[in-house]
């Protein structure tokens, strides 16, 4: 695996939008009924609950950057039978989630941040996906990007 500067951006970016996210600077307060704000930890624990299966589902094809492992497979079970980045959708599930739960507009500019974030890697890491793996073309016309296709 040949790493390139976008790899190292897009990583260095993810991890500073998830520094901003643990510092919540409390410039925009949301109002939310107590019993909605209650339902959404519940997603957000759910959103942390994807992620850490869709991780260990990956076992060493795991890596923080969009470009693919050398030796990697693709892996087409599990969660990603359904979709095919479960980790960022249950991140941003995750974030969002907590974010309304907390209140926070701050956190929820930043969720919305790491969904453009997510959205640019994903197309570069597809490109990369594609040359790698011949059936990947196959795997995205069946499979959502972020939620189960219908």
């Amino acid at each position: 695996m040949r790493l390139k500067k976008k790899d190292y951006f897009f990583v260095g970016i993810q991890l500073l939008l998830f520094v901003l996210y643990y510092f919540d600077f409390r410039i925009l307060k949301l109002a939310f009924p107590q019993f909605l704000k209650d339902s959404f930890l519940v997603f957000a624990i759910l959103g942390a609950v994807i992620s850490l299966v869709a991780i260990l589902q990956l076992k060493r094809n795991l890596s923080p950057f969009p470009t693919p492992k050398s030796g990697g497979s693709l892996i087409r079970s599990g969660l990603y039978k359904y979709v095919r980045h479960p980790i960022y959708s249950g991140i941003l599930i995750a974030f969002g989630s907590y974010s309304i739960y907390s209140a926070s507009g701050f956190r929820f500019l930043v969720s919305l941040a790491l969904y453009v974030l997510f959205s640019l890697k994903i197309a570069y890491e597809e490109q990369l996906l594609l040359r790698k793996f011949d059936k990947y073309r196959e795997y995205m016309a069946n499979t959502g990007k972020f939620i189960p296709k219908l």
